[in-house]
C-alpha cells in the first residue's frame, strides 16, 4: 500500500485553507514580495509547500509588532528554492533579538509608567521616557507637537 505524499504545488486556495489567511493576503504578501509563486499552464497561482512556512514566519513576527518592511528584509535572505532550515530560522531569531528585547523593555516601561500618562495625545510631556526621552520636543515649541505633525502629514502640508 503507498503512501500518499503530500502535493509538492499549492494553489492559493489551498495556501488559504492550510495557513489560515484570505487569499486576498496571499495576494498581498506576493506583491509585497514577502513570497512568490508562479503560474501554472493553465493560468493558476502555484506556490511551494514552503511558503505555508512563510505566512506562518510573517503572522506570528506581525503579531509581535514587527513592520512589514522589516519582515521583507529577513525573509529576503532566506532560499526561495528550498524549505528555510532551522539553521535559517535561528538566524533570522538571532537577528532579531535585539529589536526584540527592546520592544519588551519599552512595553514594560509602558506598562510600569502608564498611569504617568495623561492620554491627551501631546505626547511632548516632560516625564513620558517613551515618547519624549528628555523633553526633546519642548525645544520645538510648546503643545502637542507630535500630534501637530501628524495632522500636517495628513494634510499634505
Amino acid at each position: 500500500m503507498a503512501v500518499n505524499s503530500p502535493p509538492q504545488e499549492l494553489s492559493v486556495g489551498d495556501v488559504a485553507r492550510r495557513s489560515g489567511v484570505a487569499v486576498s493576503t496571499i495576494h498581498f504578501y506576493e506583491a509585497k514580495g514577502l513570497i512568490s509563486g508562479w503560474r501554472s499552464p493553465g493560468n493558476q497561482r502555484r506556490y511551494r509547500r514552503g511558503v505555508l512556512r512563510r505566512i506562518a514566519f510573517i503572522r506570528v513576527a506581525q503579531q509581535a509588532g514587527v513592520s512589514l518592511g522589516e519582515i521583507q528584509a529577513v525573509l529576503a535572505t532566506l532560499p526561495n528554492n528550498r524549505v528555510p532550515s532551522r539553521e535559517d530560522w535561528q538566524r533570522l531569531a538571532e537577528a532579531w533579538r535585539e529589536d526584540v528585547e527592546e520592544r519588551i523593555r519599552r512595553l514594560t516601561q509602558l506598562r510600569d509608567q502608564f498611569v504617568d500618562c495623561i492620554g491627551c495625545g501631546c505626547l511632548s510631556l516632560e516625564r513620558c521616557p517613551l515618547r519624549n526621552p528628555g523633553d526633546r520636543l519642548a525645544r520645538e515649541g510648546s503643545g502637542p507637537r507630535l500630534l501637530e505633525h501628524r495632522q500636517l502629514r495628513r494634510s499634505g502640508k
